[in-house]
């Protein structure tokens, strides 16, 4: 009996461990199951009701059925509705949309509706009223305009029936779409999973009323959405006429209308002023004249000409100054040195005798390079005030309060643009910040272009190279203001720009007498480029000789004729050199008469010495030496949810 006794309780204890494992893998089996996965929280049913109208506007009523655990959903739920695009413009578009009523259980449900930035929150719930854990369902009921797609041989619905910005898992998605009356459909599609995925996991069938169903076959996690497309004839849904979508436009791009009406504000300030103040006195007959006006310097006649002043002006200042022998210029390696000499000959402009005393104020010799910026820029600060004076309001005016009141009407544009955008932040910081960069941009810009006028590689790649990350960034910054206030007004604002400029040179004007002036400069630059020659020989110009080559070369170089005019003599002066007369300005040195002859010297003088004037003139720290086309997400409609 012993061990009978013994031999049970030891099947006993033996089967303890079965039973134990038993158990075990009993509970592993619950928790691993569906039921045991299963968030607390979720959605177990949205269903969509799709009614298209003739008119092309559509009542959608959803159905959302969840699961509360107190969690996120406490007091209700929300509801994300994108009402705002972009187009492939980047341009604004605007949908309609109303909330017609919500439910929850078969009762009206107090809700709010907040504006984000791209569209609408739709709160629903109470904020002093929290829900027991329970399952709800909610009915959310809206009017949406504007959705449709028109194609060449059908009309669309495409539509993101639930969005991809749900919070919560879905163990089922589906839509019921209803066409107007004698609607068929023609083709149709739909997609399920993350944004832009193309997942195919839904079936389709059709209801007694021959309305079209669409039902996901599997469940959707959280940012998982049904999107569905459905096509019938044309003809039966409204299609907007052409004047109905500039309406519309206008109406979403109130930046674009804004701009172009600002267009049009300025540009008819613009030429009002342009034929009040800005439209030049006829011209009068222009004949070849060999002598430069009585009384004009080279500088002088460079300035009213181009009625402004450039670094230009002070080259063929200083080179009219050197062929008078009151200076020499040498050229080594690109860099030029100006040493003062006495006794020259000629009277010298107002203009050329305060170069001349502010370039040899503390030394008879000056080097155009970086370490004497300040001084540089003193001499053309000087020369540009004696020209003004002697020239402006009497030969010519710029109108240059006109201009900058034009530019102030751009930026007041650029301001109500940016308020008037859609996102007015982005826009308006954009449109600050690239105002101030622009004019950096623009003065590096110019270094750079002065370093190589002055044939110094090594200081204009460097100065290009420090150009070009701030140039990149001006770049970005124009893409960036196109993006926040979308194409069309950035193009309309470009237009302005344009304007700008266009009119800071239509702008100026010559007065009579300066007109009279302008025409003797221009018969005299018609000698000087050899325009006409066979009719300038029956003139009886002077005969070419080396000194009538210095004595007008100043001219020809402030009237960017340089080239023409050292390629008139370049026989004269191969003659010389065969008859042992070999000629070379006497107030130059340098490679370049040497290198490469008359016309030449002439072409590389005017850019050179130009050059090194404008890139001198800037202090060294201003550079630096180093059909079945869519997806999940596409489509109107989507947005997503939560609780709260």
């Amino acid at each position: 009996m012993g061990n009978r006794e013994k031999k049970g309780g030891m099947t006993a204890w033996a089967r303890f461990p079965l039973l134990a494992l038993a158990v075990l893998f009993c509970c592993l089996g619950f928790l691993g199951s569906p039921a045991a996965a299963a968030p607390p929280e979720r959605i177990l049913d949205f269903h969509s009701r799709i009614v298209v109208h003739p008119d092309a506007t559509m009542t959608v009523t959803e159905t959302i059925k969840v699961k509360s655990a107190g969690q996120e959903i406490r007091r209700g739920i929300i509801r994300d509705f994108p009402t705002t695009y972009k187009d492939r413009l980047g341009n604004t578009v605007k949908v309609d949309f109303k909330v017609e009523q919500v439910w929850r259980d078969g009762k009206p449900e107090p809700y709010h509706i907040e504006d984000v930035t791209n569209g609408v929150k739709i709160r629903i719930g109470q904020k002093d009223v929290f829900l027991r854990p329970n399952v709800y369902t909610y009915v959310i009921t809206y009017h949406t305009g504007r959705q449709l797609g028109y194609f060449q041989d059908f009309d669309e619905l495409y539509w993101n029936v639930t969005g991809t910005g749900w919070t919560f898992a879905m163990d089922r998605a589906g839509a019921t779409v209803a066409l107007p009356p004698g609607a068929k459909i023609l083709q149709h599609a739909a997609y399920t999973g993350p944004q832009g995925a193309k997942g195919k996991d839904f079936s389709v069938s059709y209801d007694r009323e021959g309305r079209i169903v669409f039902i996901t076959t599997r469940g959707l996690g959280p940012r998982e959405g049904l999107t569905i497309a459905v096509a019938w004839p044309k003809g039966l849904v409204h299609q907007p006429s052409g004047q109905e979508k500039m309406g519309h436009f206008l109406k979403d791009n109130l930046s674009a209308a804004v701009a172009l009406i600002w267009l049009g504000v300025l540009l008819c300030f613009y030429l009002f002023t342009w034929v009040q103040v800005g439209k030049d006195p006829a011209k009068g007959v222009i004949i070849p004249l060999f002598t430069p006006p009585k009384g004009f310097s080279p500088p002088s006649v460079r300035y009213l000409n181009r009625m402004g002043f450039d670094n230009k002006a002070m080259a063929a200042a200083v080179v009219d100054m050197a062929v008078k022998g009151y200076l020499t210029i040498e050229e080594n390696d690109g860099e030029f040195t100006l040493r003062q000499k006495q006794g020259g000959k000629g009277d010298l402009s107002s203009g050329e005798i305060r170069v001349s005393s502010h370039l040899f104020s503390s030394s008879d010799t000056l080097v155009l390079q970086d370490s004497n910026h300040a001084q540089i820029k003193g001499v053309l600060k000087a020369l540009q005030e004696a020209l003004k004076k002697e020239l402006n309001k009497v030969y010519f005016n710029t109108n240059s309060g006109y201009f900058i009141s034009g530019l102030v009407l751009t930026l007041i544009g650029l301001g109500a643009i940016a308020l008037t955008s859609a996102d007015k932040f982005a826009a308006g910081f954009s449109a600050l910040w690239l105002t101030v960069w622009t004019v950096a941009v623009y003065a590096l810009g110019v270094n750079a272009i002065r370093r190589w006028q002055s044939g110094r590689i090594l200081s204009a790649l460097g100065a290009t190279l420090f150009f070009l990350p701030f140039f990149a960034g001006e770049i970005v910054g124009l893409a960036f203001l196109t993006f926040a206030i979308s194409l069309v007004p950035a193009c309309l604002l470009a237009l302005m720009v344009v304007l700008d400029g266009l009119f800071y040179h239509l702008l100026k004007a010559p007065t009579l007498q300066g007109r009279k002036i302008m025409d003797q400069i221009e018969g005299f630059k018609l000698y000087l480029s050899v325009a006409e020659k066979e009719r300038l020989e029956v003139l009886h110009p002077p005969e070419k000789t080396p000194e009538l080559f210095e004595k007008y070369l100043p001219y020809a170089l402030a009237l960017d004729v340089e080239n023409e005019w050292s390629q008139q003599f370049a026989d004269v002066l191969a003659r010389a050199q065969v008859d042992g007369r070999a000629y070379s300005p006497s107030w130059y040195s340098g490679g370049s008469w040497d290198h490469f002859g008359s016309s030449g010297f002439a072409s590389s003088l005017g850019d050179s010495f130009s050059g090194a004037i404008a890139s001198s003139s800037s202090p060294p720290g201003s550079d630096s030496g180093s059909g079945g086309g869519g997806s999940s997400g596409g489509g109107g409609g989507g947005g997503g949810g939560s609780g709260w």
